[in-house]
C-alpha cells in the first residue's frame, strides 16, 4: 500500500523544531539589541537651539573644555556655561551674527539658553564627573572627539555594563591628569606601566558595588 504522505514529512517535525528556535534566538536577539542604548541612545544628536560647533571652538580654535564646563573638576556635574561666557568673547568677536541672535536675545533678557542634554542618565544612577576627571580619566572616553564634532553626539551606551567595564579594568582610559582634556593625547608605548603606577600613586580602586552608583 502507498504511503499517503511523501517521505520528506518524517523530517517535518525536525525541521519546525529548528524553526521554533531559529526565530525565538532571533526574537530575543533582536529585541536585546533594538531596546539596548546601543540602539535607542548611541548616535543621539538634537538639534540646540544654538548652532554652536565644538570643532570650531574646541578643535580649531583649541578652547579648553573647562573654560565652558567650569565645575567638571570640582563637581558631580560639568555645568553648561551662562551666556556670559558666550558673550567674554562675541562682545567683540562677530557680534552682528545671524547664528548668534540666540545668545544676544539671552543676554538682553537675562534669560538662559535651553540646551539641549545630549548625554542624559536616568535618575537612579549617579555619576560623578570630578572623581572621573581627577583620576585621569579623560573626557574622550565618555564623550569621544568632541573637537571633530560640529554638534555634539553621544558616542557610547552609557550603561551599567559599559561602566561596569572600564570599573573592572580602567587602565586603557587613564592618562595624566594634565591631559584629560586633551582630544589629541594618545598613550605612550608604556601605558601599561603608567597604568599601573598612576593606580598606586592615586590609589585607585573603581568599585563595582551596587550602592557607588545607585543611592
Amino acid at each position: 500500500m502507498a504511503q499517503f504522505f511523501p517521505k520528506w514529512t518524517n523530517r517535518l517535525p525536525l525541521y519546525v523544531g529548528l524553526g521554533v528556535v531559529l526565530t525565538a534566538v532571533g526574537v530575543v536577539a533582536s529585541v536585546w539589541y533594538f531596546g539596548s542604548p546601543w540602539y535607542t541612545d548611541v548616535g543621539y544628536q538634537p538639534v540646540q537651539p544654538v548652532a554652536y560647533s565644538h570643532k570650531l571652538h574646541a578643535g580649531d580654535l583649541g578652547l579648553d573644555c573647562r573654560y565652558c564646563h567650569t565645575n567638571v573638576e570640582r563637581s558631580a556635574v560639568a555645568s553648561l556655561p551662562p551666556t556670559q561666557t558666550c558673550m567674554n568673547c562675541h562682545k567683540f568677536i562677530l557680534p552682528e551674527s545671524e547664528k548668534l541672535a540666540p545668545v544676544r536675545a539671552s543676554w538682553e533678557s537675562g534669560q538662559p539658553i535651553e540646551w539641549v542634554r545630549v548625554h542624559n542618565l536616568p535618575d537612579y544612577a549617579y555619576f560623578d564627573h570630578s572623581a572621573h576627571v581627577t583620576a585621569g580619566v579623560g573626557c574622550v572616553s565618555c564623550h569621544g572627539n568632541v573637537a571633530r564634532m560640529e554638534v555634539v553626539r553621544q558616542v557610547e551606551p552609557l550603561s551599567m555594563s559599559w561602566c561596569l567595564d572600564c570599573h573592572r579594568n580602567p587602565e586603557p582610559h587613564l592618562r595624566p591628569v594634565e591631559e584629560v582634556t586633551n582630544m589629541t593625547w594618545s598613550p605612550r608605548q608604556d601605558h601599561d606601566q603608567f597604568a599601573k603606577d598612576h593606580i598606586e600613586k592615586m590609589k585607585l580602586s573603581p568599585s563595582t558595588d551596587c550602592s557607588r552608583c545607585h543611592r
